[in-house]
């Protein structure tokens, strides 16, 4: 079964999922939003986008090992941006750009969740 986007293993294969290490989703729109501002959310999302590439870290063709997703919306309607990174299952609140940083040198890249942002009791 194709169409004119590729099929998902195509899609998959040219994504390199297979390298990705770790996932990290933000509460980036949400319809409703709560836990913060759209332009917080979005600046979040923008600043994680760049420094994953500059880092050489984003999933793709470059072979980075690093996949992130926006979501509209984790459930966690409080002291956002939210982000979860899996396949570590560590939530994190307050995820502004420098917060992002902070989470993408000691999680992401040292593969240490970062206390100071981390949610407790999840």
């Amino acid at each position: 079964m194709s169409d004119a986007a590729g099929t998902a293993a195509e899609k998959a294969k040219a994504l390199e999922l297979s390298k990705v290490e770790r996932h990290i989703f933000l509460c980036v729109d949400p319809a409703k939003p709560k836990c913060c501002e759209p332009p917080v959310g979005s600046e979040s999302w923008r600043y994680l986008k760049r420094r994953l590439d500059e880092l050489g870290l984003a999933n793709g063709p470059a072979g980075g090992r690093i996949a992130r997703s926006k979501a509209d919306c984790l459930r966690v309607c409080a002291e956002g941006p939210i982000a979860v990174v899996y396949p570590d299952g560590v939530w994190y609140s307050g995820m502004t750009p420098d917060a992002l940083e902070e989470v993408i040198q000691g999680h992401l890249i040292g593969g240490t969740p970062v206390a100071k942002y981390r949610i407790p009791n999840s």
